[in-house]
């Protein structure tokens, strides 16, 4: 199968917000940690969905580390890009910004790397686009997710040997 024309980043941007109820909060009153993972990866996948004009599976998420914590109340909002495209698989890079929306005070709570892999009618890997940088921080980031990708093939690679 031909692989699919090439596409910029923008092609492939997503926001999502959505504002913080109680139902989200942990025991400690802020929000939940694992709803914040799942938006992310809703966010993440429809990037590549976007970007690959296919379904796609998360079949990676790298380490995400919060660094502010997120409160009922606040309006989080997510904004996702393909960072990283190869031939079936494609890293996106989400990004989640907490805003008091009385204040308008954001706070930058976390980045997160997340990969996909885009599915045929069949269940099976789909060739994608190529990735077009638009801008120097594309290209920057692009080189960056190549290393990334590179680690995470010799992590697999080491798990399967044993």
């Amino acid at each position: 199968m031909n692989r699919p024309t090439a596409k910029p980043v923008s092609a492939s941007r997503v926001t999502i917000s959505q504002l913080m109820q109680p139902q989200h909060a942990n025991s400690a009153g802020s929000v939940h940690g694992g709803w914040i993972m799942k938006l992310v990866d809703e966010a993440g996948a429809l990037a590549c969905m976007r970007f690959a004009n296919r379904r796609v599976v998360t079949v990676a998420v790298d380490q995400m580390m919060f660094r502010q914590p997120i409160h009922v109340g606040n309006l989080v909002t997510l904004t996702a890009e393909v960072s990283y495209a190869g031939r079936t698989s494609m890293e996106a890079e989400v990004r989640v910004v907490a805003e008091n929306p009385i204040t308008g005070e954001q706070t930058h709570t976390n980045t997160a790397y997340l990969v996909y892999v885009a599915l045929d009618e069949e269940g099976r890997p789909a060739p994608i686009p190529q990735l077009i940088p638009e801008t120097e921080a594309h290209r920057r980031r692009i080189e960056q997710a190549k290393a990334r990708q590179a680690f995470r093939l010799k992590q697999r690679t080491q798990m399967e040997a044993g």
